[in-house]
């Protein structure tokens, strides 16, 4: 971790293009500015943290959901064949 000390109005520069300037300091807080491309996300880490929880908890729904209407699905077309076979008189096996 880099640790630097600045001064309200001093800035600091990340990459290229993420500008951060020391706005105010009040007693304990540090009000920063950030000056960014639109495509860059910036959030405070607590909500970065809840953002990723949230990413990983709908992922996670989403591959079970997907498994289980990939699930249904096939056990759907095991039926229509299984019913299509005894229609015809046919079991599959010959």
């Amino acid at each position: 971790m880099l640790v630097l000390t600045r001064r309200v109005g001093e800035k600091l520069v990340i990459g290229n293009e993420v500008i951060v300037e020391v706005v105010s300091v009040s007693g304990d807080g540090v009000r920063l500015g950030i000056t960014a491309p639109r495509e860059t996300s910036v959030h405070r880490f607590e909500i970065f943290a809840e953002i990723q929880a949230a990413n990983r908890a709908a992922s996670g729904a989403s591959a079970t959901e997907q498994k289980t209407s990939l699930e249904d699905f096939a056990a759907r077309l095991r039926k229509d064949k299984h019913d299509g076979e005894k229609e015809k008189g046919t079991t599959g096996s010959e």
